[in-house]
Order: structure tokens, then sequence, then C-alpha cells
């Protein structure tokens, strides 16, 4: 006796070898025994053997018609031997049988399983709709398959076209497109971002990567809503001509300063800062469109701002107009450059001039400054700002030292980047210049100023704060840069007290304590009543926490575009043997642009040691560089142009509180 039944969701046929009870031993034509329950026995048969029962079965099962087997069948439920009787006209024989059932299990759609050989027909309008279903996949398999050929000849299918950015960064992963590109990238054994490059969905690694990043961070587009600008109340007009100090590519002009002689060896400063906080209200559209972005994004060549152009333009410090600004006043004894007293309030600012570092910085040297030589705008001005500079650093490094840190360095190099129809030039620029110190200096007095002056009028603000973090963790985790809603010491700049405040066109934490300020200006001792944001104000920390990772997202991807525009200027320059210092260990940085190169096994070198490199290949893609190391050619230990790595408080502190060719610095 043979058997023909199901086991593990398959037919099979076997000859049975013995029975207990309700279970056969049955042997396969492999030679496969196989213990078969009793329930699972569809057929038995004496005729012919399990194995040509198997071949003639499913020969016979391709000849059925699907259609006419479905009309025969009727709307009941049935068992398969008994559609064999109407199918076939007679009673099945075991093959037929077995084909009939092999078809109707094949076959889904047009038969729903009941049970263990019973069926029921599906519906017509179902098996309409389940049948237009596969043929619906057959031509879009047909399309997909048309697709991956066109992708892999390096053409780009038309429907691509409008999807090309949403199918590498947020795809639908069910759609035709991406499946085909996912198939071509598979067939290729390449990454779906360069078969959209090489078929020209991108245009070009730079569109890749802000692509990417636009897409997560600004899904519905860079733009701006059409918005009037708002009001001014009316100011008094301050009785100064102020300057600013700013690179050439910088349009978002935060700051100016100006220098008022006074009596008796005095002299009285002003730090006027831009003041879209007197137009922008809290909860309105405008603070919702900087809320949303938090901050400018910067990137060489070009930005995404935090404020529409038509606000900026009415708010930044152009020269040659009266300006809405709040001014920090302070009068210094020149003999000591001791600060007398302060003052803050808001005004019209009269903007003399935008200056230019990309002008003054080689007229504008310590030499010239010592020995009063060379000729320049604001000349007497630069030079007293100068004197006071120097005196602020001195007394912050005296609290750097009361803390217990180190002096900062002063060696330290800076890279613009400048890009042009996609030409880049990248200059070094050592850190540390009169106008780059000048500017620096005094914003970190107004940052810790008007932090005191929040502090002590019990106006909650936005606070970086720098050590005093705990026992717990190493020296990098106590002195991590935190931000918090009260006032507490910022050891790596060495001041009691630090709030962003200098930046409101281009950073939302300065916005918001540009409003604070504004409340203590104007209303003293009632200024917490009056501040748009009060104590323990819970909006105020997530504010903090959303700005925390805009900005630390934002900043990851300008080192990214920064490290894109190193490897093309690479490209550009036909680099190939090229001059390195060594940072640390295996990680490396060019001497004339600011690419950061991981060596993993290179000969050991003094941190500061100078290599020469040959660049063997790099990848605009993924950005990575492939390099080896063709001689030490200083192997003595030295300190130019590296950064202190036990200093964590290094990147805390930049040059200036302006764009510096693209860049946005960290005061």
């Amino acid at each position: 006796m043979n058997l023909f039944f199901e086991e593990s969701g398959e037919f099979k046929a076997g000859a049975v070898l013995s029975q207990q009870g309700e279970a056969f031993q049955v042997e396969m034509a492999t030679g496969k025994r196989s213990k078969v329950k009793s329930r699972d026995v569809l057929l038995q048969f004496a005729a012919p053997e399990p194995g040509q029962l198997m071949t003639e079965a499913r020969a016979l099962a391709d000849e059925i018609d699907l259609d006419f087997l479905w009309e025969v069948a009727g709307e009941e439920e049935f068992g398969f031997a008994e559609l064999g009787g109407e199918y076939f006209g007679h009673e099945p024989k075991p093959v037929e049988a077995a084909a009939l059932l092999l078809r109707l299990h094949a076959a889904p759609v047009y038969f729903y399983r009941k049970g263990r050989g019973r069926y029921k027909a599906a519906p017509e309008d179902s098996l309409k709709a389940a049948l237009a279903g596969i043929e619906r996949k057959k031509q879009q398999a047909l399309v997909q398959a048309q697709y991956v050929d066109e992708l892999k000849a390096g053409r780009l299918p038309e429907s691509f076209r409008p999807l090309a950015m949403q199918l590498l960064f947020k795809p639908d992963k069910n759609s035709i497109e991406y499946k085909a590109l996912e198939a071509a990238a598979n067939e290729m054994q390449t990454t779906l971002h360069r078969v959209m490059l090489a078929a020209g969905g991108v245009a070009s690694p730079k569109q890749l990567h802000l692509g990417k990043f636009l897409h997560e961070y600004f899904p519905k587009g860079t733009g701006f809503p059409a918005l009037a600008v708002p009001p001014v109340p009316a100011l008094p007009e301050a009785p100064v001509q102020a300057f600013s100090i700013d690179d050439v590519t910088t349009t978002e002009i935060d700051d100016a300063l100006s220098v008022t002689p006074l009596a008796d060896g005095r002299v009285r400063i002003g730090i006027h800062i831009a003041a879209p906080g007197i137009g922008i209200r809290r909860g309105d559209t405008l603070d919702a469109i900087a809320r949303q972005r938090l901050s400018t994004v910067y990137m060489p060549g070009d930005k995404i701002t935090m404020l529409p152009d038509t606000l900026v333009d009415a708010f930044t410090l152009a020269e040659g107009r009266s300006c809405p600004a709040l001014s920090l006043y302070a009068t210094l004894d020149t003999a000591t450059w001791t600060v007398l007293g302060t003052e803050t309030r808001a005004e019209l600012v009269p903007i003399a001039a935008n200056l230019r570092h990309n002008d003054l910085d080689h007229l504008v040297t310590e030499e010239n400054l010592a020995a009063g030589a060379g000729d320049y705008p604001h000349k007497t001005d630069i030079a007293v700002l100068w004197q006071w500079a120097q005196a602020l650093e001195q007394a912050r490094m005296e609290k750097r030292a009361a803390f217990g840190l180190k002096p900062e360095q002063t060696n330290r190099v800076d890279f613009n980047f400048y890009v042009e129809d996609d030409v880049v030039s990248i200059v070094r620029r050592k850190r540390g210049a009169p106008l780059d110190k000048i500017v620096a200096e005094l914003m970190i007095f107004a940052n810790s100023t008007w932090g005191k002056l929040m502090h002590d009028s019990g106006v909650p603000g936005i606070y970086r704060a720098q050590g005093g973090g705990g026992s717990g963790g190493g020296w990098g985790a106590r002195m991590q840069v935190r931000m918090l809603t009260h006032a507490a010491p910022h050891q790596g700049l060495g001041v009691d007290q630090y709030a962003w405040s200098t930046s409101p066109l281009r950073r939302y934490t300065d916005l918001v304590n540009q409003w604070q300020i504004l409340a203590c200006a104007e209303h003293g001792v009632t200024a917490p009543l009056a501040a748009p944001f009060k104590p323990k104000d819970a909006d105020l920390f997530a504010i903090v926490s959303a700005f925390d990772a805009a900005y630390a997202a934002y900043a990851d991807f300008q080192s990214g575009m920064e490290r894109y525009w190193c490897l093309r200027w690479l490209s550009q320059e036909n680099a190939r043997m090229v001059d390195a210092v060594v940072l640390k260990d295996e990680i490396l940085r060019l001497v004339d642009i600011p690419l950061i190169i991981r060596l993993p096994g290179m000969p050991q070198a003094a941190r500061g040691a100078q290599v020469r490199l040959e660049l063997i290949r790099w990848d605009e893609v993924d950005l990575s560089i492939e390099a080896r190391v063709v001689e030490v050619v200083n192997a003595a230990a030295g300190t130019a142009d590296v950064a202190d790595e036990a200093d964590p408080v290094d990147d805390e502190i930049a040059t200036t509180d302006t764009e510096t060719g693209a860049e946005s610095v960290q005061q």
C-alpha cells in the first residue's frame, strides 16, 4: 500500500512499511522514512509507484484549467475528491486526485483552503480583484526590470526625477522606484547613492550631502512665508559713531563697537548688538519661525538663515544708517582699564562703517598698534579697544588660573572657506590677531555682564557653563560645556557667568536672552514680572534641549561640508604630496587645509611633528581619504597649529563673534 499525504505544508507520496494504530511508517522514493499520522493521509493507492505518482500528478496539474475548475466548483465548500468526480466525469484515479489536489493547493487566489483536503471557491468579485492585483504586479515587475536596466546603463528613468532625494533619504520601500534602485545597486555591487549619482539623479556629491541634511532638518524647504517686518518703537538716538568688524562674507551683522572719550582720563566704550528682540515678540509668527530653526546653518559658500532676509536687512547693523540696537556701555579708567560702571539701554545706533577683516588684518597688527603705524579707518578707536581687550584677556587668564586651568593657547590656526562657482579657496588665519581679539574679548565681556544683569534682576536666561561638573568621569566629562537656565561659572572662559546674547540674528538662544535683558533694562526691579520667561518656565528648558540638539546637528553638517570642500580642494589643486602635523597618536591634520586624516599603523611620531604624506585616493561621497607617510620632516614634538587635547575648553573659545568665511564661531 502507498500513501499520498501532507507533511509540513507539502504533499508527498511513499510506500507503507508498517502500521501501528493511527500511525504509518512510510518510505519515500528518496529513501527517507517518516512517521505519518492517519489524519494527514489524503489518498491510499496501490499503483503507480509513489515517485511515479508525484511526477505524473505534477504534469497533469499543470494542464488543469483553473478557470473551468473554478466554474465547476460552485459556491459551497467541497472536498477534492468530490470535485474530481465532476471535473473528470468519473471517480478520479490516484494520479488525477493527486493532480487536482496539487492544483487546488497552488491556487489560493481561486480556492480558499478550509481544512485538510477541503476548499471553497473564491467569490467572483474577490477573484477578479485578486487577478487584477496579480496582473498589476506582473506589469510592475516588468516596469521595475526596465528601471533596473536603465539605472545600470547610467540613465535616470523619468519617474525618478522628482523623487531622487526622497528615494535616498526618506523612501517608500514598497515603491517600484525604490525596489528598482535597490536591485540595481545590488546587481552593480555598489550603494544607492552612487547609483543615483551615476544616473544623474543627484547632480554632485555636494548636492547629495546637502540633500541629506535638508531632508532631515528642512523637509518643507528653506524658504520663508511672506511676512511683514514688525514696526520698531520710537527709540532715542545714541550720540556715537559705531563700527563693526566682520569677514567680507558676513551679512548678519550682529555687533558693533563705539569709543567716546570722557574727561579725567576716562572713556566710554559701547558694545552695540542688533535688536530683533524689539520687533519680534514671544509667540508671534517670526518667533515660531526662529524657534523652529533655532540657528543659522553655516556651510562653506552658503548658509540657511534663522530669520527671513527682510527681517535681517531691517535689523542688521549696516553702515550708513541708525539701527535698533541693545547697547552695553562700559565706563573705563584708561590708567588701569578698570570698569567704573556699566549701563544697558535700547536705542538707535548710527553705524559709521562696516569694517572687514579681509581689508584690515594686514594693517592692524600688534606691531603697528604698538608703533601707532598704518593708516586705516577708526584707527584711534581700535587702538583704545586693543588696550582694553588685552586687559580683559589678562583678567580672564587670572580667573582661569584661579579655576586651576592653564592659559588659553594663542597659536591656533583658523581656516576661512570661500566658494565661488564651485571653486574653493581655503585661507589660513592665525587665531588671536588684534581685530579678532578685540571683538572676542568685548563679546565675552558683554555676555558675562548681561548674564550677571539677568541673575541680579532675578530673571532667568540661557547660560553656558563649564567646570564644576562633579567628580564623576574624567577631565573631559567634568569640563563638558553645559547649557543652563541659571548663572554658573564658565571656567574655560574665566568668567563667573556667560549667557549667549550677542548674536540674536542667528541664534535663538541669544534672541531669548535679548528679550530678558530688554526687560531688565526697561523694568528694573519689576523685570521678573515683565520678562517673557518667568523663573522655572518649562518652555525655557524645552528651548535649551531643542537648541542643544539642533546646534550639534548643524555643527556636524558644517563639519561634514568643510571636509567635502577640503577634498574638493585636493582635486582642484591636484594635490598628491602634502605636509601634515600630528595631532595625537595616528591622527593628523594637513598643514594647508583643516583636513583630518586617521592613519592606523603609521610610524610613531611625537605630537606636533610634521610629516610628508602621499595621498593615494579620496572619495567625495563617503568623505574618506587614503594616504601613507613618506617621511617624518620634523620628528621633534611641537605645538604649532596643534590644539591642546587635554584642554576641552579650546573649541569653546573662538576668535570673534562674527561669521568667518561662512563659519559661525562660538562666542
